[in-house]
């Protein structure tokens, strides 16, 4: 289809790529912290081409040792994760058409920045795919290049958080909020999910924040439909 052609596609992989150089420091954290935990160089590579989530990927050498608790690092990994349920649904009207070899292959590239670059510009009557689909292939290349960098060389970037590289996406996802629709249906939604997010950090398990703070938002989304904005 015209809306992957090569050009935009390229043009989503630049786009992405200074945002991109910040990942790959946290890919080469991840790197350095998977040898310390005693996984082999080939696997942990392994884990970041076929896996591509940074905060589950975190969260699964918590869980490694000796005896590895499966359910417990499926049932973590998935709550983690549970958002891409939510950004497959915000896409879906958009991919819906196509076949779902590429449907599901654009996907498995979708992470926080490209899919909330992808619709801002869909918000804005734009072709996003090349966002989707280039700006994915940039975060992705960029988190391998950045493990094998961590697995060889990872001492110089044992604590990004010193350097206060760990605010970098936080900030670039909140760029992207602010420069989305301003309405009073997108404050009360932002609200509700922020709200729902930090009572869950406060008084629920780890990581559970995500999953609560994304369903409170897509639920009250759902209930206020965007013909009832008002102007």
């Amino acid at each position: 289809m015209s809306q992957f052609d090569r050009h935009l596609v390229w043009m989503g992989f630049r786009q992405m790529v200074p945002l991109a150089a910040f990942v790959m420091v946290f890919g080469a954290a991840f790197g350095l912290a998977a040898v310390q935990v005693g996984l082999h160089d080939a696997l942990i590579l392994f884990m970041s081409a076929t896996v591509f989530a940074g905060v589950a990927q975190f969260a699964v050498l918590d869980l490694w040792g000796p005896q590895v608790p499966v359910l417990t690092l499926a049932v973590t990994v998935f709550a983690i994760n549970a958002r891409h349920l939510l950004m497959g649904a915000t896409l879906y009207p958009w991919l819906r058409h196509m076949p779902p070899a590429r449907r599901y292959g654009v996907m498995v590239l979708a992470s926080d920045a490209n899919w909330a670059m992808t619709m801002q510009a869909l918000a804005r009557g734009q072709s996003g795919f090349g966002l989707l689909l280039g700006g994915g292939l940039a975060l992705w290349l960029f988190w391998v290049l950045g493990t094998v960098l961590g697995t060889t060389f990872g001492g110089a970037v044992q604590d990004p958080k010193r350097y206060g590289l760990d605010m970098v996406m936080g900030c670039f996802l909140l760029a992207m909020v602010a420069g989305g629709p301003k309405n009073v249906r997108m404050l009360v939604v932002w609200g509700v999910a922020a709200g729902a997010s930090l009572l869950a950090h406060r008084y629920l398990a780890n990581n559970s924040h995500v999953v609560v703070g994304a369903l409170a938002g897509g639920l009250m989304g759902s209930i206020w439909m965007e013909k009832d904005d008002e102007p």
